[in-house]
């Protein structure tokens, strides 16, 4: 590594090369309070292919501080760059990342005429333009009840700017953050300290930087609409405390080559997981370069579009050719997601795709089926890429006595509504761990899974299963950000009431359940709505209907009350099959 300094102005600016002789170029500009330090781990894994520039913003660490403490406009941050390019002899076209308050430099170095031609990409991290952010809140509000809650969830993140731009609060909360930061870092960020950074002159460097909130936080809205034809890669810390992914995102439609990506982490990404950081900055220079579009790339730009809230992510549904399966394959696709649609009737599966058009595809299989389970995932992944959300809803049910239930419906229930999501969460939760970007399985299960019930005794113990599952599976998948939901619909109007087995029972009850269900008139569509609610929201456990909240809210208040009405119901359906049906 190389160190040197380079002037820019009044102020000197200590400057990192990694990498020397190495092309392209890639800059990395820190944010507050941090100095280029942050990027060390990043740094040294680019620099194997890249030559790589690391420097101290004005003020922070080795580079010196302006005699104005508000000489720290975007106009003096652009020429800092613009200096420390010159210094290192770079004439060409750099690949820009920004973290942080380096990131908010970056968009201006890229939306503006000052460096145009110099910055032929750039990766933004956990820091929007300023240019957005007003447009953005604007729009956000206008969509509804939902945006203003974005806006305020955001708004509550960024409280403590007013603060830093106050006098004497400021300085109180400078005063503070060397003292709360290392161990922030460690216990909200999983980042562990180490020498360089938190720098030595965190202190310094906190009060400094107090120039940066007061000299450009006042500008919000700046002029012009903020649009850029740079190549942007914006890296979403889905985790990040202080900007929430609406916002972060407030350059859809603003960039005109905009790829996302996602990475299940705190603001401090680039400490916490330096190696996908880095591969993901050099697989985008690459790119830019001239190199091929991967597929992780190509669903990326994707993301970057304005097509839906899950535009460019891919979600797989099992049981997709009808009832709430196929409810929830048009939901997605409606929020602009690609999406396959399984279901061991091909037919199904086809007609679901049809209505949806060129965002589904379809594919045939049993998730009873252990080797074939295996082949699908396979293919998905190889065809499409890994699932950002996989929806296990395939199920079959099954009713009357456990005494009447042979070996074979049992193994046929078992096989569909607990082992099919089984498979289902382990093949494709395997890939997203392995892929390091999050996402998230829903597992259907029921309100049977804790309304007793003497007729659907196998039902009701696979679907309680899932639920218990889903909520296992919750803990052990947290720490790689896939977020895993259990669904409980409720008394829903699909087929699945007249597709299921019923053994000892008399026909009678089968048409007196469909129509009970037909009656209750409860669309599959709501729950497809809960679903894309629960994946947006990361929820636990979702009930739907009514009757599944109350049935739930019963067996934890009174699982006494809960095993009368199951004999209520039980005796009632006793009486039905008694009654004559002839004369």
């Amino acid at each position: 590594m190389r160190e040197f300094r380079v002037r820019s102005g009044e102020v000197e600016l200590a400057v990192r090369e990694r990498g020397q002789g190495n092309e392209p170029v890639i800059v990395l500009i820190h944010g507050y309070p941090d100095t280029g330090a942050v990027w060390d781990e990043v740094a040294e894994r680019l620099a194997t292919r890249f030559r790589v520039l690391a420097y101290d913003v004005r003020g922070a660490g080795g580079s010196t501080a302006p005699a104005d403490p508000l000489d720290y406009g975007v106009d003096a941050l652009l020429g800092d760059l613009a200096a420390v390019l010159d210094g290192a002899g770079v004439t060409g076209p750099v690949h820009l990342a920004g973290h942080d308050w380096g990131s908010v430099q970056g968009w201006d170095a890229v939306i503006g005429d000052r460096l145009r031609g110099r910055i032929a990409s750039f990766t933004s991290i956990s820091g929007p333009a300023r240019q957005h952010i007003v447009p953005w809140a604007r729009e956000t509000v206008r969509s509804g009840p939902r945006g203003v809650a974005e806006v305020l969830g955001q708004a509550r993140r960024s409280v403590y700017m007013p603060l830093m731009m106050a006098p004497y609060a400021g300085e109180a909360l400078a005063r503070l953050l060397p003292v709360a930061f290392e161990k922030g870092l460690r216990l909200a960020e999983g980042a562990e300290p180490r020498p360089g950074h938190p720098a030595a002159t965190i202190a310094r460097d906190a009060r400094n930087g107090l120039g940066l909130y007061r000299a450009n936080m006042r500008r919000l809205g700046a002029a012009g609409d903020g649009g850029t034809d740079v190549p942007v890669q914006v890296i979403v810390p889905t985790r990040d405390r202080y900007g929430t992914e609406s916002m972060l995102l407030s350059a859809r439609g603003r960039a005109s080559r905009l790829y996302v990506r996602r990475i299940p982490a705190g603001h401090w990404a680039v400490r916490r997981d330096p190696d996908r950081i880095a591969a993901w900055i050099g697989e985008f220079a690459d790119h830019v370069e001239g190199g091929p579009e991967t597929p992780e790339l190509a669903r990326a730009r994707a993301a970057g579009g304005t097509g839906g809230e899950f535009a460019g992510r891919l979600v797989v549904v099992t049981g997709a050719g009808s009832g709430i399966g196929r409810a929830t394959a048009h939901a997605f696709a409606a929020a602009g997601a690609r999406v396959v649609a399984a279901d061991v009737d091909e037919d199904a599966a086809k007609r679901t795709a049809g209505e949806i058009g060129e965002m589904a595809n379809i594919y045939r299989v049993d998730v009873a089926d252990a080797a074939a389970m295996e082949r699908f995932a396979t293919y998905v992944a190889e065809v499409f890429g890994v699932p950002d959300v996989v929806v296990n809803n395939a199920g079959v049910g099954l009713a009357g006595s456990l005494l009447d239930t042979t070996e074979a419906e049992w193994e046929r229930v078992r096989s569909v509504n607990l082992d099919g999501v089984y498979r289902g969460c382990r093949l494709f939760a395997q890939q997203m761990v392995r892929r390091g970007e999050g996402g998230h399985l829903v597992n259907v299960s029921s309100m049977a899974a804790f309304a007793p019930s003497a007729e659907l005794p196998a039902y009701s113990a696979t679907k309680a299963a899932v639920l218990q599952l889903s909520e296992c599976l919750r803990l052990d998948l947290a720490p790689f950000g896939i977020g895993v939901s259990a669904v409980c619909p409720g008394v829903i109007d699909t087929p699945i009431t007249r597709n299921a087995r019923y053994v000892g029972l008399t026909g009678q009850l089968r048409e007196q359940a469909a129509r009970a269900f037909e009656r209750r008139g409860y669309p599959p569509e709501r729950v497809a709505a809960a679903i894309v609610k629960a994946v947006r929201h990361d929820r636990a456990v979702v009930t739907v209907a009514a009757e599944a909240r109350a049935a739930r809210a019963l067996s934890r208040v009174s699982p006494a009350a809960a095993r009368a009405v199951g004999g209520l119901a039980h005796r009632a359906g006793t009486r039905l099959q008694q009654r004559p049906t002839g004369g």
